[in-house]
Parts: structure tokens; C-alpha cells; sequence
């Protein structure tokens, strides 16, 4: 699964990769433009923005028009906003290739952003929020973020607020675009069957004597043709999140719920660490999957929770490690389940896992990466975020060969340096009150 990498005069970045397996593709554009390039009066814009340009262009006038054309040719669309950059793709067989580039590109250049349109979706937008705070599993990650990322965008929920999003009108949003969407900051990405032929200008026919596919430089024609006259510019920057945390930090978020659920994580560092396959492993040994030293230990023996697991989020500059639980709304229950995470953050510290661990941790990690890369969307996601974000082209296999070297002496030492006391963050959401849990990190 090689990439195969060009740029466009205008700066955009487009990455090829052939699967030579069913001739359907995944048409993916990446923005550097999320919700950390807000502040405190435009959030949510990023993820607002991302709503309108399905909403209707010069050549694709409304939503309607839009989704029977991309359904009418057997196809799947979606967008989604995180804090670091924006996405919209399109799925659908390899011949719609022309028209899904023209709808990609006409609903980025040529977005109407009608005013009946955006006070529509403000509408909708609310009643997402609204959702996203009735999911509490949902909502204590962002709760979480909030804590340790405090007073930084990067704290900040994505869809923003209502008082926000109620706020906007299409200077809004075309000041968020001029800041951020240029083709200089975008990578754009086709996986699937393409059934090209290299830099070859030829067709070559298959033994029917049928021509199957476009040559790769036809596709990059089409797609020159349509995004040549986005014009690349300056991008904005962001706020760099400096903070360092001294002492334990709690947050409570009352809620009435049938269940409680809790974050429980500590700083770590940014995207391109070179201990991030370290961290990778760690966490899997601690909280990844039914076998996991959490799930065995909280669920398993004391049959505490439905659900516990540990994961990691990476920005640019920072990072964090977290463990999450849904457990009963009970405050002693709470503190024996946290008091069970934090031994087993100790025994991590202290080494107690086994080489078995170690080697059931990498095969896993190995093997999701490996069956993920069966959908053309995680194969186009995998390498259009490290192009964005990392600035750099690593395959599946250089990031398993990675994992596969990382040894037991590499986890303790990074065990050693992230679970601190001093930057211990816990997060929870229940019918409970900031006092019953004031000695629960003690």
C-alpha cells in the first residue's frame, strides 16, 4: 500500500492510494481548521461551517439536490469537525470519481451560505448539543478536556454553545473561512480500487480487451481542473496550550443520570513524540480491550462496571493518557473503582506485567491498524491526518514495525514520568456534589 504524493501549483496536496481491490474510493478532504483556532465569541464556527457546505452551492443549490445525486449513484457522504482540523468525504464507486470531485470542490468554492439556511441549521446545530449533553458517555470527554485544557481553545467543546452558534451570520463564517481554508493548509486524499496505471497517460485494457480505470494522471487532471482557482493564502495560527499543572485537579458536572461516569487522565505530549508507540502499548496493556490489566481487574473480578478502558488524545504540542468507567451512580462505588485504576497505574510504574502482556498488547494494536485498513475511509483518514498534521508519509507497516520494537524498560519509564500525582485530572459526571469526592485522589 504505497501513497503516491503530487501538489498542485496552488499548494493542495493530493495523495493516491491504490488498494487494487473493488473498484469503489473514498474522496477525502482535510482542512487545517478546527475548533482550537477559535476563541471565546466564534466557538463552534469550525464545526458550524462544516454543517453549511452541505447546504448548497452555485451548482448544487440546496441540501436536496445534494443528497439525491450522491445517493442516486449508490454513494455516502459525511463531514466531521475535530480540534485540530475538518474533513468531508464522499464514497462511491471509482466511475463517479468526476462527479464527486465536483461536488467536493463546488461546495468549497461556491458555497451560498444563505441566511435562510444558516438559521435553519442553527436550529439543528442546538438540538446536537442538546444530544451530545443527554449522552453522557459522550459528554465526560469533553468535560474532561475542559479540565485539564482550562481557559485554552483546546478545552473548548467543538459544536460550541448555544449562546455562540445563535450568534453567527455568514461574515461569520466566511472570517473563519478566509482565515483557515486555503489550499496551501488541505490535503486531499482518493484510497480505493483506482485501477491506475501509475504515471502512465494509457489506459492499459485487462484481457477482455476492457479499459478499467483512469490513469493516475487523469485523476489529477480532473482534479486540477476543479480546484485551480482555490487560491492559497496565510493561514492562521493557533494558541499554543503551555500550561503546567502543579496539583490534582476535580471536576464534578451534576447531572441526574441512571449511571455515573468518569475521566480519569494525566498531561502527556504532543503528535510527533517518538514515545507516542511507547505510549501506544502502555495504554493498551492498562485499558485496551476485555483482556486488559482495568477491564480484567474492575470489571472482570469486582463486577463494578459495563465499561472501562484507557486511550490517548494527541494535539500538536500536548497530549493527554485518560481512563474511562460507567459505573453506578453510587459515590463509594466511584472511589473503589478509581482507587483500582490508580493501583494498576502503579503497578505499571513498578513493572508488574509480563512479557505476554507486552507481546498480546502489540499483536493487538498490529492487527486493528491492519483490519482497519480494509475501508477506504480509514485508509484515506490514516494517511491524510499524518500528511496535515505530521507533515510526514509513513505507512501501516513502519508504524507496526515501531510498536513491535518497544520494550518493557521504554513502558516503565514513560509509566514513571506520566502517572504523577501532582497531574493527576479527574472528571465526573452524576447526581453528585463537588464535595463527595474531595479526598478521592488522596
Amino acid at each position: 500500500m504505497k501513497p503516491q504524493e503530487f501538489t498542485l501549483e496552488n499548494g493542495l496536496q493530493v495523495i493516491f492510494i491504490d488498494t487494487k481491490t473493488f473498484p469503489t474510493l473514498t474522496t477525502l478532504l482535510l482542512i487545517g481548521a478546527g475548533s482550537r483556532y477559535e476563541n471565546e465569541k466564534n466557538n463552534g464556527i469550525a464545526h458550524f461551517l462544516e454543517h453549511m457546505f452541505y447546504k448548497g452551492s452555485k451548482k448544487y443549490p440546496n441540501p436536496k439536490i445534494i443528497s439525491q445525486i450522491i445517493e442516486g449513484m449508490g454513494g455516502h457522504w459525511n463531514a466531521f469537525t475535530s480540534k485540530d482540523y475538518t474533513g468531508y468525504y464522499i464514497k462511491a464507486s471509482t466511475d463517479h470519481f468526476p462527479k464527486i470531485v465536483d461536488i467536493l470542490s463546488d461546495i468549497l468554492l461556491n458555497s451560498l451560505f444563505e441566511k435562510k439556511e444558516i438559521e435553519k441549521e442553527k436550529g439543528v446545530i442546538i438540538e446536537e448539543i442538546n444530544m451530545y449533553e443527554d449522552t453522557p458517555q459522550r459528554r465526560i470527554g469533553e468535560i474532561f478536556e475542559g479540565l485539564i485544557y482550562k481557559d485554552s481553545p483546546l478545552g473548548f467543546d467543538i459544536a460550541g454553545n448555544k449562546q455562540t452558534v445563535t450568534s453567527f451570520d455568514r461574515n461569520t463564517f466566511l472570517d473563519y473561512m478566509n482565515s483557515l481554508y486555503h489550499p496551501n493548509n488541505a490535503v486531499l486524499v482518493i484510497a480505493g480500487g483506482l485501477n491506475t496505471v501509475g504515471n502512465d497517460p494509457r489506459v492499459v485494457p485487462n484481457k477482455k480487451g476492457e479499459h478499467e480505470g483512469l490513469p493516475l494522471q487523469k485523476y489529477l487532471q480532473i482534479i486540477d481542473e476543479k480546484f485551480n482557482t482555490w487560491k492559497s493564502g496565510e493561514k492562521s495560527t493557533f494558541e499554543k496550550f503551555t500550561k503546567s499543572q502543579t496539583k490534582p485537579q476535580i471536576l464534578v458536572h451534576h447531572k441526574k443520570t441512571e449511571q455515573a461516569h468518569f475521566c480519569l487522565g494525566f498531561p502527556t505530549f504532543g503528535i510527533n513524540d517518538k514515545r507516542r508507540r511507547i505510549l501506544n502499548v502502555l495504554i493498551t496493556i492498562l485499558g485496551g480491550g476485555a483482556s486488559s490489566k482495568l477491564f480484567q481487574e474492575v470489571r472482570e473480578k469486582k463486577g463494578l462496571c459495563y465499561y472501562i478502558s484507557t486511550g490517548a488524545e494527541q494535539y500538536f504540542e500536548t497530549g493527554s493518557v485518560i481512563t474511562q468507567a460507567g459505573i453506578a451512580k453510587d459515590v463509594e462505588k466511584v472511589k473503589v473503582v478509581v482507587k483500582a485504576t490508580l493501583a494498576e497505574h502503579e503497578n505499571m510504574v513498578k513493572g508488574l506485567f509480563s512479557e505476554e502482556d507486552i507481546i498480546r498488547a502489540k499483536e493487538m494494536l498490529k492487527g486493528r491498524l491492519l483490519l482497519s485498513m480494509e475501508d477506504s475511509f480509514n485508509i484515506a483518514h490514516f494517511f491524510g491526518n499524518k500528511k496535515l498534521l505530521e507533515h510526514k508519509m509513513e505507512t501501516p507497516e513502519e508504524v507496526i514495525k515501531k510498536i513491535l520494537s518497544v520494550t518493557k524498560q521504554e513502558i516503565v519509564d514513560l509509566a514513571k514520568e506520566i502517572f504523577v500525582k501532582e497531574k493527576l485530572n479527574f472528571a465526573i459526571i452524576g447526581p453528585f456534589e463537588e464535595k463527595n469526592f474531595d479526598t478521592i485522589l488522596l
